[in-house]
């Protein structure tokens, strides 16, 4: 049995392989460890390999597993899941919260803004793209994608916008749709002015994937904490 330092060895390397094929430095893509329904000891286990970066889904388990190891633990947070209008109060009260990927329309911002206004550092916040066009899925379309960004700019000035996140399709190919956003991500740029140098791609089956598409940072679960409960 293969222990959490072994694994994240293994997905550095990995990340490294990518990297070095797609001609990219491994220093442009960040490993945010996604520990949904894993115990706050696993992630005690993980930042003890000096990684700092770790994903949830839900706010409630965010907002718990934050309390428990404690804002002087140096930990970063990021909400990788759907986000509803109804948690962001709670979600505002996380220590160490440092990025939203799932920020997918104009209500969900507004209500961050209000949340958020008046703090002295902006939120970071990515905008959800549903690139695949799949129901299951969260994320606002390609073509919604423009119109939500200028409401950010206009009417969220406690939010910062650093880039775009997407998944894969759940069958198929994953490159092509890992493409159509880095496009998206190229337009968006050219749109606003604004670097938007985030692109966040790639999971345990598809990293690889991404990042030859471009992606900057990976959210990697079960490869370094092993199946959920």
């Amino acid at each position: 049995m293969t222990s959490i330092v072994d694994n994240f060895d293994k997905v550095r390397a990995r990340i490294a392989t990518a990297c070095a094929a797609a001609g990219r430095s491994v220093e442009a893509v960040e490993l945010v460890a996604v520990s949904k329904r894993h115990p706050a000891a696993a992630v005690t286990a993980a930042s003890a390999t000096g990684h700092l970066v770790f994903g949830e889904n839900r706010v409630q388990e965010l907002a718990s597993k934050a309390a428990e190891l404690g804002a002087g633990a140096g930990l970063q947070w990021h909400l990788i899941g759907s986000l509803q209008t109804n948690k962001v109060r709670d979600l505002a009260r996380v220590p160490g919260l440092s990025l939203i990927h799932s920020c997918d329309r104009k209500k969900l911002a507004s209500a961050l803004q209000r949340e958020f206004e008046g703090r002295p550092e902006p939120l970071g916040v990515l905008l959800q793209v549903n690139a695949t066009g799949e129901s299951q899925k969260h994320g606002c379309a390609v073509e919604d994608a423009p119109s939500l960004l200028e409401h950010l700019l206009a009417d969220c000035p406690s939010l910062s916008v650093r880039g775009l996140m997407a998944m894969g399709p759940l069958e198929g190919a994953s490159r092509p749709v890992f493409d159509r956003v880095a496009a998206l991500q190229e337009d968006l740029r050219r749109r606003s002015g604004l670097e938007l140098a985030t692109l966040s791609m790639g999971m345990s089956g598809d990293l690889d994937d991404a990042i030859a598409a471009g992606s900057t940072m990976v959210r990697v679960g079960t490869a370094l904490f092993g199946p959920r409960a």
